[in-house]
């Protein structure tokens, strides 16, 4: 059996890191702004090595510099992707992903390259009984001013007052 003695000393502390909005809370068109983030060489090859990712351009220095159009090495996209979305995750409890669309790789990003991602809150709909649809842009740039990437994320959210939205059929 384990022991719950911690915790239900420590329950009722609240929690840090963690939202707890509601559908009802979103507001079409706000924006956030992440702090930034620079990829490095090390953390580029281990994502590499995780999803085994060893395409030339994101592997290979001799090719990239001497055969390759960039003439340097690239962040794996699917690199750029996750750290853009983990720079706005916002851990919300009410939450629950629904999908992407739109994933667009705009520009490269490159090994020592620093981005930023900005959120925005595009949309919103009644779906279900117990949760709609919210929807977001996120926009991943490059050395603070390039669009690298463009992304839209779907989440169902729960209501706070369930009865008061008309659902799809």
């Amino acid at each position: 059996m384990t022991d719950t003695s911690y915790y239900n000393e420590n329950k009722d502390i609240p929690l840090f890191n963690v939202e707890t909005w509601l559908y009802e809370d979103f507001d079409v068109g706000q924006k956030w702004r992440s702090i930034r983030r620079t990829i490095s060489e090390g953390e580029a090859m281990l994502f590499n090595s995780l999803v085994m990712d060893n395409h030339p351009y994101v592997a290979d220095d001799i090719f990239t510099s001497e055969e390759g159009i960039f003439g340097k090495r690239l962040v794996a996209g699917a690199m750029v992707f996750a750290y853009g979305l983990g720079l706005m995750a916002h851990n919300n409890v009410n939450t629950f992903s629904y999908g992407y669309d739109k994933l667009r790789f705009i520009k490269p990003v490159f090994i020592g390259d620093t981005i930023h991602t900005v959120r925005t809150n595009l949309e919103k709909r009644p779906k279900y009984k117990d949760m709609g649809l919210v929807k977001v842009s996120y926009e991943v740039f490059k050395n603070n001013d390039e669009l690298a990437l463009y992304a839209e994320h779907i989440q169902t959210v729960k209501y706070r007052d369930p009865s008061a939205h008309e659902i799809e059929a």
